[in-house]
């Protein structure tokens, strides 16, 4: 005989009674029945009981549940999520590694702007489940349903703006705008969604006409930085010089202003003076000489007082002393009564 060959002639089954059967089968029937009566729901989903396929309210909570076995049939949905879906683009899993809209995407994302050119438009949506009911049983293959009204909408709001403005200055807009007709429609549709934000992801031109795109926006950036540069000059400039006006014409007005208030002074003054001297001329004669020699003997330094009617100058001068005031002062000074 083969060694290879088993024989089994002489192998006898292991003799079990039936009673222990019974056991058996009963344990695997408790165990299915266990199974299929009690789930869990998670603490971010609610679930949703169906029976003989028809809804039976309410939401079941988070935690661990009962239901009818082989009955009932629980559909479970992520209501606290945040739910995303990429347009133009996929995330691979799990190298979190982005693959773009040149291969099999490019069908949704190449878009025609209102000024009939040609923009390559990658977007998110992120959004909620707010009402199971509506998302499970309102609308059949919401998820599809839900792509294709992201599309239309996209398409319709880029299709209302030129090239630049997608490009550049209006992403902000689109996105805003894009949100709000999109939750209208879906409000509208009854599919229980909510957004929560829409973002464009990147926003080229055709591969084709990418280098004369960044020729036209390197430009364009010159442009506004020399436009920036002369506004800085200008800014810088100009107020100097207004405010350098400014002061010179206060400096001129304030010195016109002095000047007039010194001449009105000096006219009443001497109007007074004028007006004193008509009454008793002598006596105002005398109060102005000593006025001012009051004003003027101070500021000559050395003073010799000889009397007019002396004799014999030279004998009675103090010329040592007159010579140190001579040192001193530089000059001497002489003055005889008239």
């Amino acid at each position: 005989m083969n060694k290879d060959v088993i024989d089994i002639s002489n192998l006898r089954l292991p003799n079990f009674s039936p009673k222990m059967i019974r056991i058996g089968l009963g344990a695997v029937l408790g165990l299915i029945l266990i199974v299929s009566t009690f789930y869990q729901i998670q603490p971010e989903e609610v679930g949703v009981v169906m029976r003989f396929g028809k809804y039976q309210p309410p939401l079941r909570e988070p935690g661990l549940r009962m239901k009818l076995p082989f009955l009932d049939r629980v559909l479970k949905v992520p209501v606290q999520r945040q739910l995303k879906e990429e347009f133009g683009f996929r995330t691979e899993e799990p190298a979190i590694r982005t693959r773009y809209a040149q291969d099999r995407f490019a069908d949704i994302s190449v878009m025609l702007t209102g000024d009939l050119n040609v923009a390559v438009v990658e977007w998110i949506v992120q959004y909620r489940v707010s009402d199971p009911y509506l998302y499970l049983f309102k609308v059949r293959n919401v998820e599809s349903t839900f792509r294709d009204m992201t599309e239309a909408v996209m398409r319709a709001v880029v299709g209302d703006r030129t090239v630049t403005e997608v490009l550049t200055v209006g992403r902000q807009e689109i996105e805003s705008t894009v949100q709000e007709q999109l939750q209208e429609m879906c409000r509208q549709y009854d599919t229980g969604i909510t957004i929560d934000q829409v973002v464009l992801q990147d926003v080229n031109p055709p591969d084709p006409v990418k280098p004369s795109w960044d020729e036209v926006n390197q430009a364009q950036q010159q442009s506004e930085r020399l436009i920036n540069e002369a506004q800085g000059e200008y800014n810088q400039v100009i107020p100097r010089a207004k405010g350098e006006a400014q002061q010179t014409i206060l400096q001129a007005e304030g010195y016109a202003l002095d000047r007039v208030n010194r001449s009105q002074g000096d006219a009443a003054r001497f109007n007074a003076l004028y007006q004193a001297y008509s009454r008793s001329p002598e006596v105002t004669r005398r109060r102005m000489y000593l006025e001012t020699m009051e004003r003027v003997l101070p500021r000559l330094g050395g003073k010799l007082f000889i009397d007019k009617d002396a004799q014999g100058v030279l004998p009675l001068l103090p010329l040592e002393t007159l010579r140190g005031l001579t040192a001193a002062d530089g000059t001497t000074n002489k003055r005889g009564d008239q």
